[in-house]
């Protein structure tokens, strides 16, 4: 059995207050816990003392719609909730019901998962099986098992609703010790396994708003071993929005668990803006944002495999959009 370490609980009750905890150096934020305490008990934070808890914080909770139609969803809302309220898009609704178990969902959270850590077969797994070997890049060594040859960690981004929100061209609201800043989804991830956020350590991520989708279609395709449980080894958003001809005025397509971080696929974009949408401009499409990605052999199934899904499942995420 693996036991968590020893490590400091605070729970503060307010927004400002978790922020000055989150200052000190070994401090680690919590929502739900259902992705951190697997990785402590893995000792994958040697560093780390004390655990800053979320779940005090009212204000970080609940779902409320602008008068424009904008969906504004409280960071500590669970993925359960967000599943099942009518007032969030269908492709939100839809990606949050295909995390893991009814149990996590039911204690994990919208911002959990969009901030979830990177995960590599490097790394994640128990403290033993790696003193076994050379550490790797994020656990202190000096090179990417995966990589050797470059300097980067190429550890996977396994959200599956960070896609959905990056398509959906959604934005994120975080508060630091500066005051709160407003950024789109997009921007919160960089390609690093080792700091895959934008943000600052002491930053919260506090409520994520999404544009008025009346009219939009949306979707999200999700590959894994298993049809539940596992993390994703691929995921596909695409939303458009179609003209009275049939003609795309606008697209949204990402890609997630390819890299370390949800990529958005804007030259497969671009190929379907101002074309109908037909198998020739899906398959143009799908072919654009299949060159994008370059997976690697450190999660489940193999990287040719996953490589050669990308445009297999962006072709099939645009064709359930549009029947073809």
């Amino acid at each position: 059995m693996l036991r968590l370490p020893n490590v400091r609980h605070e729970a503060p009750s307010t927004i400002e207050e978790a922020v000055v905890l989150l200052g000190a150096e070994g401090t680690l934020l919590a929502a739900g816990g259902t992705d951190l305490v697997p990785n402590l008990k893995r000792r994958q934070y040697p560093g780390a003392h004390t655990v800053v808890s979320l779940r005090k914080i009212a204000d970080l909770n609940g779902i409320n719609v602008d008068e424009d139609g904008t969906i504004r969803i409280g960071a500590l809302t669970t993925l359960a909730t967000v599943a099942e309220d009518s007032r969030v898009p269908l492709v939100v609704r839809e990606a949050a019901r295909l995390v893991a178990s009814p149990q996590i969902r039911n204690q994990g959270t919208l911002g959990g998962n969009l901030c979830i850590d990177t995960r590599c077969d490097w790394l994640n797994v128990p403290d033993t099986w790696r003193q076994a070997a050379e550490p790797c890049l994020k656990t202190g060594g000096e090179m990417c098992w995966v990589a050797p040859a470059k300097k980067v960690c190429w550890a996977v981004s396994s959200s599956d609703l960070a896609p959905v929100m990056v398509a959906l061209h959604a934005e994120v609201r975080l508060a630091g010790p500066s005051g709160g800043r407003t950024i789109p989804v997009a921007e919160l991830y960089r390609l690093d396994g080792l700091a895959h956020l934008t943000k600052s350590a002491d930053e919260i991520v506090t409520e994520v708003a999404i544009p008025d989708s009346a009219g939009l279609r949306a979707t999200y395709r999700k590959l894994r071993r298993r049809g539940s449980v596992d993390f994703p080894i691929l995921g596909v958003a695409a939303a458009i929005r179609l003209d009275e001809v049939g003609s795309c005025t606008a697209a949204g397509i990402a890609l997630g668990s390819v890299a370390s971080a949800p990529i958005r696929a804007r030259a497969a974009e671009e190929t379907l803006v101002g074309r109908r949408l037909d198998e020739d401009s899906i398959a143009a499409a799908a072919e654009a944002a299949g060159k994008l990605a370059r997976p690697l052999n450190n999660t489940d199934l193999t990287s040719r495999y996953r490589k050669r899904m990308i445009p297999v499942f962006v072709r099939r995420a645009l064709g359930d959009l549009t029947g073809h």
